[in-house]
């Protein structure tokens, strides 16, 4: 399997930024995915070598993925946050998830 390491989470007001980044091996599928409190973890972006993406409707026009093939590296953009973006964010690659990262959107 391969080992994620994440980083960029953090506690952010209403219509602030924050970037995560996911340290990978070489992966063809990288993505990102989220999982609020009491609900199912959900898809919020992914991106295949090539760099072919696909989004969450609810995040479209706000979050950006990009990858970093020379670094192993999937990026996660995240610009005009809102509150029900609050969650523990997980990367994921090929099969592999990482350990979550909490982003808070709070006043």
């Amino acid at each position: 399997q391969v080992q994620l390491v994440e980083s960029g989470g953090g506690l952010v007001q209403p219509g602030g930024s924050l970037r995560l980044s996911c340290a990978a091996s070489a992966s063809i599928f990288m993505g990102w995915y989220r999982q609020a409190p009491g609900k199912q973890r959900e898809l919020v972006a992914t991106i295949v070598r090539g760099g072919s993406t696909n989004y969450a409707d609810s995040v479209k026009g706000r979050f950006t993925i990009s990858r970093d093939d020379a670094k192993n590296t999937v990026y996660l953009q995240m610009n005009s946050l809102k509150t029900e973006d609050t969650a523990v964010y997980y990367c994921y690659a090929d099969d592999s998830w990482g350990q979550g990262t909490q982003v808070t959107v709070s006043s």
